[in-house]
């Protein structure tokens, strides 16, 4: 059952890889953002990293240039980190911004 867990979620990772979103993906939630809520307006964002050196403390890097509210927790075996991020954005395309600043973190899974 494990290893079922560890494929599904090696699956995700590279799923979430920079090079598999296009700018038509990046297009299409923006129209979603925009039609889903009001803007301005506040996004949570969901982040999954792996707790190894420097991945964290890149991401949290990304994200202090957002004016935000940052938490974080370890997963039970202390190998990933969830960090969630509360940002008040002006427009969708604020949000779509800061997606792509994170996906140059290698082991990030964006939810």
């Amino acid at each position: 059952m494990i290893d079922y867990i560890c494929l599904i979620f090696t699956k995700l990772i590279s799923l979430t890889n920079k090079s598999t979103k296009s700018e038509e993906f990046y297009s299409r939630f923006e129209k979603q953002l925009k039609e889903s809520q009001d803007w301005p307006g506040s996004y949570l964002f969901k982040f999954i990293v792996k707790d190894v050196e420097g991945e964290v403390s890149k991401l949290k890097k990304i994200l202090k240039n957002y004016d935000g509210d940052i938490s974080q927790k370890s997963s039970s075996n202390n190998k990933f980190i969830s960090l969630s991020f509360k940002y008040f954005a002006s427009n969708p395309s604020k949000i779509i911004k800061i997606y792509k600043e994170v996906s140059s973190i290698d082991s990030i899974i964006s939810l």
